[in-house]
Order: C-alpha cells, then structure tokens, then sequence
C-alpha cells in the first residue's frame, strides 16, 4: 500500500498528465518534439501533422504552458523566421519527466482485471469482443482527430501511425509493405500475457480507423516474437467505399 503523500503527488501528476496530454494528436506532437533533432516551429508541425497552424500552435503553447516543452525565439535554418521581423518561436522538450510512478504497474493491473472481466461474461468469443470495442474505439478516435488532407491507402496507413503513436503506441508505417511496425505497446505485459485479447483489441482499433478513411479491410496482428522484436499489422490494400 503506499502512503498519503504518494497517493497525493500521483494524483496531481495524473492530473497534469490528463490536462496536457489528455488529447491524442497533442500527445503525438509532444513525442514529435522529443524525437526532434533540434527545436520545431509551428509551421513544421502543422505540416507534419496536416493541422492549421493555429491548431497546431495552440498545442504547442499548451505544452508549453504546462512546461513540457520549452520555447525560444531565434532565425530557423533556411526556413520560417528566415528575413527581417520577430523570429519565429521554436519548441523544444523541457527537462519535465512525464512518467508516474507506480502508474505503469497500476494501468496493467488494470487491464488484466479488465480480461478477467470480460473473459468471465463472454469466454468463447473474448477475441471477438475485443476486436469489436478496438473497432469502435478506432472510429471514434478517427472522428476526433479529423480526415488527412490528401486521401488515398498510403495516406491513411500513415494517418493510422499517427493516431496510434497518439495512443501511446510507437508505430513506423511500412506503406510499400502494406503494414504497421509497433515497437512499443502501451499494454506491457499485458499484451504478452493475453495476445488473443490485445492483439485483437489492436486489430479493432486499426481497422476502425481505416475504415474511417475510407479503406475498409480486415489488419492482420503478428505479435513480437522477442523482446527486441516489433509487433506487425498487415494492412490489406482496399480500395475506397
């Protein structure tokens, strides 16, 4: 059991974490920024992310302002701030660590009590209920963070990485392999504990948010046979509704 004041300080980092970095594609920003190799500018991350950019300035001034990510002011490398006026605000990450302690342990406690759950009420179709919710949950996602601004099956498996970077995954899109590199799961051992669950939980929500963007199709999870290994979803090529 922990103490009070542990209790307390997890509760206001929980907090903090849920304010800043409660929004996916502000998320997604904010590990853009840290895998950066020098600071962005507002001009850069609304390209990346195909946001206008005021959106994608009000992310960053939010992140900003809850001091994960650190802004300067100086001329940018042949690029925005090049000539005479302001120059251009930079974002870079702050000295702020975002991890909780003691959250991991607790968020994949939770979720083998959730399998437990769900495998106690539906036993003979857990994998299907769990591809199910993921799908659901994929579209919502998909119809929060909005269309990319170009359509098309590589456009959406990249808006899929994206969304799922968002999530707290850390997924490489493979458009000529038509699949997705997953080399971190927000589900720890969870995942490896119960592949037939989160493996299709995964599968759900990859399939909710292609067929969101028009590429409706059925992804194939490879779950990482290694430590180092990644986990790969095949993503079938589809044409359009």
């Amino acid at each position: 059991m922990t103490s009070p004041k542990l209790d307390e300080q997890l509760d206001r980092d929980i907090g903090d974490l849920t304010s800043a970095l409660g929004d996916p594609t502000r998320r997604a920003i904010y590990i853009a920024v840290r895998q950066a190799p020098d600071a962005v500018t507002t001009a850069g991350i609304a390209q990346v992310f195909d946001l206008h950019p005021n959106v994608a300035r009000h992310h960053l001034d939010r992140l900003a302002s809850e001091g994960y990510l650190e802004v300067t002011s100086r001329q940018a490398m042949g690029g925005e701030g090049r000539g005479v006026g302001r120059p251009a605000k930079h974002y870079a990450p702050s000295t702020k660590e975002v991890e909780i302690h003691f959250a991991p342990r607790r968020f994949e406690l939770l979720v083998e009590l959730l399998i437990k759950v769900i495998g106690a009420l539906s036993p003979e179709d857990l994998s299907a209920v769990a591809e199910k919710v993921g799908r659901q949950y994929g579209m919502e996602i998909a119809a929060e963070i909005g269309e990319p601004s170009e359509e098309g099956y590589p456009e959406a498996v990249s808006a899929v990485a994206k969304a799922m970077t968002g999530l707290g995954f850390s997924v490489d899109p493979d458009v000529e392999g038509h699949r997705l590199l997953t080399s971190h799961c927000p589900f720890g051992s969870a995942g490896s504990n119960h592949p037939e669950v989160v493996c299709s939980l995964d599968r759900g929500i990859v399939g909710g948010l292609m067929a969101s963007l028009d590429q409706d199709c059925d992804p194939v999870v490879f779950p990482a046979q290694s430590l180092n290994a990644n986990c790969v979803t095949e993503i079938p090529l589809t044409i359009g509704r």
